[in-house]
């Protein structure tokens, strides 16, 4: 019984999330808030594509990592954008940068990860260069997104930067750190087979999507 109840809880997290959002939406209509609506409609969408990227076999997504992605494009776009938490908490927008950069430092992990095992590939990768990638993948990543938001608030006034040069920079040094934790787990991993859910992570992602690392 634990452990239906353990299968059930994620999925009914995901739903719960989609409902909070498909309210802001309706509200938004309601209030003519047209950006606002965007912001919300961008959010729920978003927490489908994990299952439709897995539906049309492009590319499987675990549970947790969909429940990951899915908090996390709700803290984004709903609490953060819609519900002001980016002014009304200081550290809202470091501590999603921060989270971000380990979830893409995963993605990168996994890549380079895969790209070591190839056989047709003759180079063998160190476990230091794989986590020195790790860590750039996820900050690469961030330096687009903040050309992103730098784009976006010049073309349509937007204000994604918040409080311009200072923001930017806040927000690199969290994507450091973020990029940097997913390397240091990534390198423990390959050197010393350390135990933990990263380590889980990477294995349930692999087995889930082994038609794509034949």
């Amino acid at each position: 019984m634990i452990e239906i109840k353990k299968i059930k809880f994620k999925p009914l997290l995901i739903w719960i999330v989609r409902i909070l959002l498909i309210g802001g939406i309706i509200a938004n209509i309601i209030t003519l808030h047209w950006l606002s609506l965007f912001t919300s409609s961008l959010a729920l969408l978003s927490t489908y594509l994990p299952k439709m990227l897995s539906k049309r076999n492009i590319i499987y997504i675990p549970t947790d990592i969909q429940l990951i992605i899915t908090i996390f494009v709700f803290a984004t776009l709903y609490l953060g954008e819609m519900r002001n938490y980016y002014y009304r908490f200081w550290w809202w927008d470091t501590m999603l940068h921060t989270f971000s950069g380990v979830i893409l430092g995963f993605f990168g992990f996994i890549l380079i990860y895969v790209l070591n095992r190839e056989e047709d590939i003759d180079v063998i990768l160190s476990p230091i260069f794989v986590a020195v990638f790790t860590f750039t993948f996820a900050v690469s990543i961030g330096v687009f997104w903040e050309i992103f938001e730098f784009g976006m608030d010049t073309i349509f006034g937007f204000n994604m930067q918040k409080n311009g040069l200072q923001d930017t920079m806040w927000d690199f040094i969290a994507d450091c750190i973020g990029g940097g934790v997913a390397g240091f787990y990534g390198y423990m991993y390959l050197k010393n087979g350390m135990k933990s859910y990263f380590e889980k992570g990477v294995k349930k992602f692999l087995s889930d999507n082994s038609q794509l690392f034949e």
